[in-house]
């Protein structure tokens, strides 16, 4: 039997298009909700889905900044011929992305046992929601937000990336919420750090998905709740990125930091009385 029905999968993959790109931490509610629906969140199958399905949101992403993508990646192969191209901004951006996501994916490795071991328990995620939400504060409120997307360095690159290595080791951090965090830090304004957020994302999270890909298929997960899951997801994170990106340049992050809190309270309280 598949350790995820058809009908679950709908449900997880609605909840990872929602959350993936917002601040809130996608693993944390998806292992929020595999639990309230009876579903080992230490479980290989189950991990394994979590990380395939993924791979919709960031279909979602490539989708909504295609033109981005390919100017980006077209500046990276122009310059890699033509020394004089290796200036412009869009050459050195990819190659930021591409330095940036070497910590995540060497700690990805080298903790993986731990990552899906004791790391993956929902107390952890409470914790984790309640903490980061007090960094997503703080970020938000000491940044200058006067940097804008062309002012990123590789300085800014490297740290934003590694900052996704938190989100990594402590679900319910958010990988969205610690990058968006320090890109907040080192001042720059919310759709600047909301689109490098999701930029960095992009090979971090596509590599996690097609790794955990053969694990998810033999553990237990059938073919078809992965694809329905992974569809959902794709059009959910869809509406999710437009909607964050409209959001953010209006508003704070006060709204994610007290739901945060308010999800974490309420799950301490869950575990704590035997509910989950």
């Amino acid at each position: 039997m598949s350790a995820i029905s058809v009908g679950q999968a709908v449900v997880l993959g609605a909840v990872e298009g929602v959350t993936e790109f917002l601040p809130v931490s996608s693993t944390g509610h998806l292992k929020i909700t595999e639990g309230l629906m009876g579903i080992p969140v230490d479980d290989n199958a189950v991990v394994g889905f979590s990380a395939v399905i993924q791979v919709g949101a960031i279909a979602a992403v490539l989708v909504y900044f295609f033109k981005d993508i390919v100017r980006i990646v077209s500046a990276w192969f122009r310059g890699l011929r033509d020394p004089d191209e290796r200036y412009r901004h869009d050459y050195k951006f990819a190659w930021w992305v591409i330095c940036a996501t070497i910590p995540i994916v060497a700690v990805g490795l080298a903790a993986k046992p731990l990552i899906e071991g004791p790391l993956a328990s929902l107390w952890v995620v409470a914790g984790s929601l309640i903490v980061g939400s007090g960094v997503m504060w703080a970020a938000d409120q000491m940044g200058r937000h006067k940097r804008g997307e062309d002012d990123t360095s590789f300085k800014d690159a490297m740290l934003v990336g590694s900052s996704q290595i938190l989100a990594l080791l402590f679900p319910g951090f958010s990988r969205s919420g610690a990058t968006m965090s320090t890109a907040l830090i080192l001042d720059l304004d919310r759709v600047a750090a909301t689109r490098l957020s999701f930029f960095l994302g992009i090979p971090a999270l596509t590599g996690a998905g097609l790794y955990e890909l053969k694990d998810a298929l033999g553990t237990g997960t059938g073919a078809l709740p992965l694809a329905v899951g992974t569809a959902v997801s794709f059009l959910v994170a869809y509406a999710s990125i437009a909607w964050l990106l409209r959001f953010v340049a209006k508003h704070s992050f006060n709204a994610f930091v007290i739901y945060r809190i308010v999800v974490g309270l309420l799950l301490f309280g869950l575990l704590g009385a035997g509910v989950l």
